[in-house]
């Protein structure tokens, strides 16, 4: 007998899942850009599923995007939301912005933020992980400085399971005295 033990990195299609999108690759399978009637019927199905995710991520439809891939998807967020920040004119000549990760995260997001400290001239702290592969909150409080920008730290991770403490890690962040100039993302929950 076979046991699949890999289930933080991929699972199988859920039954309702593959039946709700066979239309999909049969017969509604129209480009959603495209103004032909194909087109539609699939840019009506991509909106409605746009607002069923915002209603349970509690935000709005227009915030959802829909990409290829993890990678995609990752240097989306990190390479968007660090370039919005150092563009709107967070920082100084003087002052490197500041990123925090975790050393066991994706390479996706791991090299994107090497990327960003090696050619884009951001500073860039890699914290540490216990032996079962969890970021320590005290780590990531020690690690915080005022031209810390964004920290990202893996909830659950692909390779070994671990669930990360995101609450506490999430509590130490928002306990961070920053100057009131500072950049904060805004909180729906």
């Amino acid at each position: 007998m076979k046991a699949y033990l890999d289930y933080a990195a991929t699972t199988p299609v859920r039954k309702e899942v593959v039946e709700a999108m066979a239309p999909y690759w049969q017969e509604k399978f129209g480009n959603p850009s495209s103004v032909h009637s194909w087109g539609r019927e699939a840019r009506i199905a991509v909106v409605e599923a746009r607002k069923t995710i915002a209603r349970v991520l509690n935000c709005e439809p227009e915030e959802i995007i829909f990409t290829a891939s993890t990678t995609v998807s990752d240097n989306l967020a990190i390479l968007g939301a660090v370039r919005k920040i150092r563009d709107t004119g967070h920082g100084t000549r003087d002052t490197k912005l500041h990123l925090v990760t975790s050393s066991v995260e994706h390479h996706a997001v791991l090299d994107t933020f090497k990327h960003l400290e090696k050619e884009e001239g951001f500073e860039l702290t890699v914290l540490p992980v216990d032996k079962y592969g969890l970021v320590n909150p005290k780590e990531v409080k020690k690690a915080l400085r005022p031209e810390t920008i964004l920290v990202s730290v893996m909830y659950a991770n692909n390779e070994v399971g671990t669930i990360q403490p995101i609450a506490e890690i999430a509590k130490a962040i928002k306990e961070f005295p920053l100057p009131t100039s500072s950049y904060r993302c805004r909180n729906r929950r």
